[in-house]
C-alpha cells in the first residue's frame, strides 16, 4: 500500500543516500549496527516509550529490531518476541530473555517480509528502527495487525545519522538533509486511518564508550579509508557529543 503521506517519507529518507562517487570508492560497506551499542545496559533508564508499553498490562511482547531487548524487557511480558536480520542481535536478545526466565521466540529476517511467520502479542514495539524503513505503510499496517493491545514506536525526532552531519561537512563538503520527522511520520500513519498520539521528549545518547571504536565505526559510515582514522578521532574529540537527544514516542490502542 503506497500513500502520498508514505511518498514524502521515501523523498526525504532517499535525501539521506551516499553519493555514488563517494560509496563507489568505499572499501568497506558503511551501513553497519555494531552490536554492543544495542546490548541491555545492566538498568534499563525508564522513558515515555516504556511507560506506554507498560500500560497495557502486556503478557506478550513483540520487539522489531529487537537488538538486546531494551523495549521488551522494560515490561514484565512474560513472553518475549525479537525480530531482527542480525543473527547476533538475537543471539543478544535471546540471552537475555532466559537471564530473565522470560519464555523467548525469535526470528530472523525483515519486517514486514517475515511477518507472516511472527506470532501476535499484546504489544508490539518499533525502537530506533523507522527511520530505515523506505515501505514504510506496510511496516506500519503489519505491526498494527499483530498488536492485540497496543503499538509503540520510539524514534528520534531528527535522522539518526544526523549527528554525523557535521563530519560530513568537515570530510566530504556534503551538507545532510534535516528530513524526515516525527510528524512526517505521523502523517503517514493518519493516512492509514489510524489515529495515534505522539509524546517529545529528551533521552540518552547511546553511543560507544571507546573513543578508538567510535572513531573505527565513524570512519567506515563515512566511507573513510582506514589510513584516515586518527583524523577522525581527533575531530570526534575536538566535536564531543551531546549525552542527550530529541526523541518521541508514538503510540496507538488496537482496534
Amino acid at each position: 500500500m503506497k500513500t502520498d503521506a508514505g511518498d514524502k517519507w521515501r523523498s526525504a529518507l532517499g535525501l539521506w543516500a551516499i553519493p555514488k562517487e563517494i560509496l563507489d570508492q568505499a572499501t568497506e560497506s558503511p551501513w553497519i549496527h555494531p552490536p554492543t551499542v544495542f546490548q541491555l545496559p545492566a538498568t534499563i533508564q525508564d522513558s515515555p516509550s516504556h511507560r506506554k508499553a507498560r500500560e497495557v498490562s502486556p503478557q506478550s511482547f513483540l520487539d522489531i529490531g529487537c537488538g538486546g531487548g531494551i523495549a521488551a524487557f522494560a515490561t514484565d511480558a512474560s513472553l518475549v518476541i525479537g525480530v531482527d536480520h542480525q543473527p547476533e542481535m538475537l543471539k543478544m536478545f535471546r540471552e537475555n530473555a532466559l537471564q530473565k526466565s522470560r519464555e523467548v521466540q525469535v526470528f530472523e529476517g525483515f519486517w514486514p517480509e517475515i511477518s507472516s511467520e511472527v506470532p501476535k502479542a499484546d504489544v508490539v514495539a518499533a525502537h530506533h528502527v523507522l527511520y530505515n524503513v523506505q515501505e514504510v505503510e506496510d511496516f506500519l499496517l503489519a505491526m498494527n495487525s499483530h498488536a492485540q493491545k497496543r503499538v509503540v514506536i520510539e524514534i528520534p525526532q531528527r535522522h539518526p545519522q544526523s549527528p554525523a552531519s557535521g563530519m560530513w561537512k568537515h570530510f566530504w563538503n556534503i551538507d545532510r538533509p534535516t528530513v524526515p520527522s516525527p510528524d512526517d511520520l505521523m502523517d503517514v500513519i493518519s493516512s492509514l486511518d489510524i489515529s495515534a498520539e505522539c509524546q517529545l521528549w529528551e533521552g540518552p545518547l547511546r553511543r560507544e564508550t571507546d573513543i578508538d571504536q567510535e572513531a573505527e565505526f565513524s570512519r567506515i559510515r563515512l566511507c573513510l579509508p582506514e589510513s584516515r582514522r586518527s583524523e577522525v578521532k581527533d575531530y570526534l574529540e575536538s566535536h564531543p557529543s551531546p549525552d542527550t537527544r530529541p526523541l518521541a514516542t508514538i503510540w496507538w490502542d488496537v482496534n
